[in-house]
């Protein structure tokens, strides 16, 4: 009988090619780039259902509320959510959760994906994953190769031991090799022989294979990443590997650790359409451009383009293409990215340069997640800020209070339960309250819609680790944001 397969979400990374949507303060699989769903709740909905165990989630500890509030958005509830120190890439993140699996349930079969694909055939794609099940019970380590439809240079490939069924069927068969990114030419010759997929970074391997795969071949990398495991603490429901061993760990991926170096590596075909997202080409191609080549996102119009993207994030802007041939436009509200279709792959260049000049637009959004909603600021002056506050229902901001700023709150949607020192009250839509400089305060929505409420911060110094936070219900520590 075949195990219950349990899904790895590897939710890291910062998906700087799909700037300005995509920022290291909410990366792509958090967005809705394709559907109404993230790309994150597609994947973690794609691997559920019979023969599925709840999904065990890595990410970062920015990230872990996000996590927890749309998996809840899809009635999905993770099995663990274990949460790095800092990024490693797959190769760490993979046996952590190997290790934490093997712990309470030894020899388990692991699926490892990342977040941020597209497969819009999920049925199909659990079928291939079932149909590899027993090889990677049989102790092989199983990869998935998607079937190439251009010679692309952006993917590493597979070659096969032999060439698959004309009907792509699930197929287990030896692995001959990975190859690396190729040139043009070489991935051209690839598409024509027929013996090569794409590799999706998709595996299925029992717990006990892949840990013996790392002792074999990254004996220091299982004794580092055992010690964080060992040494991880508990956060609410979250588990927190421990950051010092886990910082001295290399920062490398699971082929080059392990997998390129196995010998017992078993190929899957898989037919069906898979993207990665990894530009806004694949995006355009995703989307399905219309007749003339033309997909529009948002408030955006095309006039006489052909082969363009236009994509409009906020629903105030209007982005109007004319005349526009290979083109990509993504207006944001803080930001606007106009490139060449052939060029997609140099946005993350515009983001290192960004950077390099101190630009916040580089990495972070004008809307800021919190574990109980978000903020944005909507006006910034010299000795003032005004923010608009969306507080979920149920949920409460820490007791705090500022050393430089005095606030006042205006609530415009639900109803608002502030706790200002000693007192405690309601404010409802169209009142007001005022927080004296040095007051400790609390914001609480205590009902079952959310609640919006108008901030304006007046003071000396307005950032956000102005802060003494007397209780948390998160467990943040002093200084931490919101």
């Amino acid at each position: 009988m075949t195990q219950a397969i349990h899904p790895l979400l590897l939710c890291g990374g910062s998906g700087t090619r799909l700037w300005p949507l995509s920022r290291k303060s909410y990366p792509k699989q958090f967005a809705q780039l394709t559907g109404d769903e993230s790309l994150f709740q597609a994947s973690a909905r794609r691997l559920s259902g019979k023969g599925f165990a709840e999904p065990i989630v890595i990410t970062g500890s920015d990230f872990r509320f996000i996590v927890t509030e749309q998996l809840a958005a899809i009635e999905t509830g993770p099995a663990a959510t274990l949460i790095e120190p800092e990024g490693r890439n797959t190769a760490p993140a993979i046996l952590a959760a190997a290790l934490v699996l093997e712990s309470h349930a030894p020899g388990a079969l692991m699926l490892v994906a990342p977040s941020d694909h597209v497969i819009e055939d999920g049925a199909r794609f659990r079928a291939a994953v079932q149909a590899a099940a027993p090889t990677a019970q049989a102790g092989q380590l199983v990869t998935f190769g998607i079937r190439p439809d251009r010679a692309e240079t952006g993917y590493g490939w597979l070659e096969m031991t032999e060439a698959p069924g004309a009907d792509f069927a699930p197929v287990a068969q030896k692995l001959k090799r990975f190859v690396e990114k190729p040139d043009a030419t070489a991935a051209q010759a690839m598409l024509e022989g027929g013996q090569h997929l794409w590799n999706a970074g998709i595996f299925l391997f029992s717990t006990d294979a892949i840990i013996a795969a790392f002792e074999t071949h990254a004996p220091d990398m299982l004794e580092g990443v055992r010690a964080a495991v060992e040494g991880a603490e508990k956060d609410l429901s979250f588990t927190r590997l421990a950051p010092e061993p886990w910082g001295q760990l290399d920062d490398i991926s699971i082929d080059y650790a392990v997998m390129e170096k196995a010998d017992n590596l078993s190929v899957v075909p898989y037919g069906g359409a898979w993207s990665d997202l990894g530009g806004w080409d694949a995006v355009w191609r995703e989307t399905g451009p219309d007749a003339d080549g033309v997909v529009t996102s948002g408030p955006a119009t095309s006039i006489e383009c052909r082969n363009t993207l236009l994509r409009a994030e906020d629903a105030h802007q209007r982005l109007v293409g004319i005349g526009l041939d290979d083109i990509i436009a993504v207006a944001m509200p803080d930001a606007v990215l106009v490139a060449h279709k052939d060029r997609a792959q140099d946005v993350k260049k515009a983001v290192a340069v960004l950077k390099h000049q101190g630009v916040a637009q580089a990495e972070t959004l004008p809307r800021d997640f919190r574990p109980w909603g978000w903020f944005e600021s909507l006006v910034v002056g010299p000795r003032f800020q005004v923010k608009r506050i969306v507080v979920h229902p149920g949920a409460s901001l820490s007791l705090q209070s500022h050393h430089h700023r005095a606030e006042h709150w205006i609530v415009v949607e639900g109803t608002a339960k502030v706790t200002i020192d000693h007192e405690v009250k309601l404010v409802t839509e169209n009142q007001s309250v005022y927080i004296p400089l040095g007051s400790v305060h609390r914001m609480e929505n205590p009902g079952k819609v959310p609640m919006v409420l108008i901030e304006v911060q007046t003071g000396s110094y307005l950032g956000e680790d102005d802060i003494i936070r007397y209780e948390d219900v998160y467990a943040r520590g002093q200084g931490a944001k919101g």
